[in-house]
C-alpha cells in the first residue's frame, strides 16, 4: 500500500503546474504582444488583500466581507495565492493590469517589472507609505499591506512553452 501511495503522490505532482515568476525577461525573449499576453494563464505567488473604509461613504461589495475594526467598517478584498488571473490591457509598457475576478473589468490590479526583484512582475501601488500600499480596484481606493507588495505574478512555464505563435507580414499587393 505505501508503495502505491508514494506512485498517486508521484503522479499527482507530476501533473501538477510548476509555476514560475513572469518577468520583462520572459516578454523580451519570447517577443510576446499584448494578444500573446492576453493568452497566458496568470497565477498569485502570495495573497493581496485590499481593505477600504466603508463608512466614509457608499459602496458595493465586490467579493469581500465587511468588517467592524475599532468601531469601523472595514471592507476588505482577498485575492489567494494561486488564484489564476487575466491580462485585460497594458496602459503602458511594462504596465499589465490583470483580472482575478469574472464580471466587471474595472476589477483589476496593476502588476509590473520591479528591478530588485528580478525583473519579476509584482503588485503596483500609486504610492507606498508607512508600510501601507494604495491601489485602485473596481474604481474605488483600496489600502493594501507590505505583505501583499511581495505578491508576484507566476506563469506555468511548461503551457507557455507549448503556446506557438506563428507570426508573418503582408508585404503589400501591386496591380500588375
Amino acid at each position: 500500500m505505501p508503495i502505491s501511495l508514494f506512485l498517486f503522490l508521484l503522479f499527482v505532482i507530476g501533473c501538477s503546474p510548476r509555476l514560475s515568476p513572469f518577468s520583462q525577461r520572459l516578454i523580451d525573449q519570447n517577443g510576446w504582444s499584448e494578444d500573446d499576453l492576453q493568452q497566458i494563464q496568470f497565477y498569485l505567488s502570495e495573497d493581496i488583500v485590499l481593505k477600504r473604509d466603508y463608512s466614509r461613504g457608499s459602496s458595493e461589495i465586490v467579493s469581500g466581507e465587511i468588517k467592524m475594526v475599532n468601531g469601523r467598517r472595514i471592507e476588505e478584498v482577498t485575492i489567494p495565492r494561486g488564484t489564476p488571473g487575466v491580462l485585460l490591457f497594458q496602459p503602458k509598457y511594462n504596465r499589465m493590469a490583470i483580472s482575478f475576478e469574472e464580471g466587471k473589468d474595472a476589477r483589476y490590479l496593476m502588476f509590473g517589472p520591479n528591478p530588485k526583484r528580478g525583473k519579476n512582475y509584482v503588485l503596483l501601488a500609486s504610492d507606498w507609505k508607512n508600510r501601507r500600499g494604495k491601489v485602485k480596484y473596481n474604481g474605488k481606493t483600496y489600502y493594501t499591506d507590505s505583505n501583499s507588495a511581495l505578491a508576484t505574478l507566476m506563469v506555468d512555464l511548461k503551457k507557455t512553452g507549448r503556446t506557438t505563435v506563428r507570426k508573418r507580414s503582408a508585404k503589400g499587393r501591386k496591380i500588375d
